[in-house]
């Protein structure tokens, strides 16, 4: 068997934005997903990071031709869709971690994760994971009233520009802008 006459498909990501790779009808042979512009595969051998993928070519391309490649040789296996976790999982509860599992605590990172925890407070988000950094997905909940939204976010497009709130739409369904600006006093300034 041929990595390339492999098809798939990349399912829905999960709730860190790792997206199944899907052969067949529901066979995920692996999960893609960038961390810090590195992409990144697991699969059943564990994790394993590919790196920047080459000018021209999308990240869960190369990291979907990793997994194909690997599958046709034998080195991993294949699960069902519905074994993989990734359907839409739940909302987690309980305080948030301040830092996510894959960053350090250095000194600087704290000091990121308390500034973006403030600004997501100052605009109605709360944290229900800890900082992943400002370019990885966060899982956040909308505290706008009446919503219970939640889903990943990233705090690079949360946190504004050259002093300017952030875009006051949210998400998909959310209360509407008009009441986004009513509601944030950052808007208001």
């Amino acid at each position: 068997m041929s990595s390339t006459t492999l098809a798939y498909r990349l399912g829905e990501p999960d709730n860190e934005c790792r997206y199944p790779v899907i052969i067949g009808e529901d066979m995920v042979i692996g999960r893609a997903f960038r961390w810090h512009r590195n992409w990144i595969v697991q699969d059943s051998t564990g994790e394993h990071t590919l790196g920047r993928p080459p000018k021209g070519t999308k990240g869960e391309d190369m990291a979907a031709a990793n997994l194909l490649k690997q599958y046709a040789a034998g080195l991993i296996t294949a699960t069902r869709l519905v074994a993989t976790g990734t359907e839409k999982e739940a909302r987690p509860y309980g305080p948030a971690p301040l830092l996510h599992p894959r960053m350090p605590e250095t000194p600087r990172n704290l000091e990121g994760a308390r500034k973006a925890r403030a600004g997501l407070a100052e605009h109605l988000w709360a944290p229900l994971g800890g900082f992943p950094g400002a370019d990885n997905p966060w899982l956040l909940a909308c505290e706008m009233p009446g919503c219970d939204w939640f889903g990943p976010r990233y705090w690079s497009h949360l946190r504004g520009r050259n002093n300017e709130p952030p875009s006051a739409h949210r998400h998909p369904g959310c209360i509407g802008e008009d009441l986004v600006r009513a509601l944030i006093p950052a808007y208001q300034k």
